[in-house]
């Protein structure tokens, strides 16, 4: 496996280069397996999400920590492209987070500012950073706004819109390389967070039968869009609909592949 700051390089690479970054989200080690040797993964990234559903927890950092970062660490080792972990709101201190995932192999992350004031949002960015910066390496912190997904149905998208903007330049200029707005799903809205935020700048998630195909988020400027907690939810689906065929006198699909 490439040393710490090589994985780090490359996928910060990965998000600054004209083509989108796809990052199909994985929670285990097998799913880090299937997905790392699908053709074109290029890196691999973590849903806080699934990985405390697969031990039993809600969402929400209700995981404990050394838990989550436990599996990331098992995830890194396991393959051999760079792994960005989900790690919530930071556990309640940002940068300590930061730094024990990135000793677990971690060289990137996804931070929520679950709308905080903005200093304070601002300050766990730039302690993530830090931390990076302190392990020598170029981590790659998605920096999540919250001002698309917490507000209320009938809020006014266009004052969403400009908060999210006014955080994201924020969250840049403290050093995060890329700017996460989940809850951003629409042409419009997604090319005006690219046109005021730059091009290789934002990231978005797949949500099924809402999002616009890869193919179009590049061409919009996107620079990485993932899938959240979407591809456990995908296996799921795929294994109880194959459990009620058998249970209702069945057999399994025949395209099953032996992928572990």
């Amino acid at each position: 496996m490439p040393d710490l700051a090589t994985r780090a390089r490359t996928m910060l690479e990965l998000h600054t280069a004209p083509e989108i970054l796809v990052l199909a989200n994985v929670w285990d080690v097998v799913s880090a397996r299937v997905v790392a040797a699908t053709d074109g993964v290029r890196a691999l990234a973590t849903a806080s999400h699934s990985i405390a559903a697969t031990f039993g927890y809600e969402d929400g950092e209700n995981i404990p920590l050394d838990l989550h970062l436990d599996m990331v660490g098992r995830i890194v080792r396991a393959v051999d492209v760079p792994v960005t972990m989900d790690f919530e709101a930071g556990y309640g201190d940002a940068g300590e987070t930061a730094r024990r995932a990135i000793e677990a192999g971690a060289v990137g992350g996804n931070l929520e500012d679950q709308m905080k004031p903005l200093d304070e949002a601002v300050a766990a960015v730039e302690a993530v950073v830090r931390a990076g910066r302190d392990a020598g390496i170029d981590f790659v912190l998605n920096a999540r706004t919250d001002a698309l997904l917490r507000a209320g149905r009938d809020a006014d998208r266009g004052q969403l819109l400009e908060e999210a903007v006014r955080r994201g330049r924020a969250y840049l200029e403290a050093g995060a390389p890329v700017v996460f707005v989940p809850g951003a799903v629409g042409r419009e809205e997604i090319a005006a967070l690219v046109e005021a935020l730059g091009r290789q700048k934002v990231s978005v998630i797949s949500v099924p039968g809402h999002s616009l195909p890869t193919r179009e988020l590049q061409e919009l400027g996107v620079a990485r869009v993932s899938t959240g907690p979407f591809t456990q939810r995908v296996a799921l689906t795929a294994l109880q609909d194959a459990a009620a065929e058998v249970v209702a006198g069945g057999v399994l699909p025949a395209g099953t592949r032996p992928l572990n």
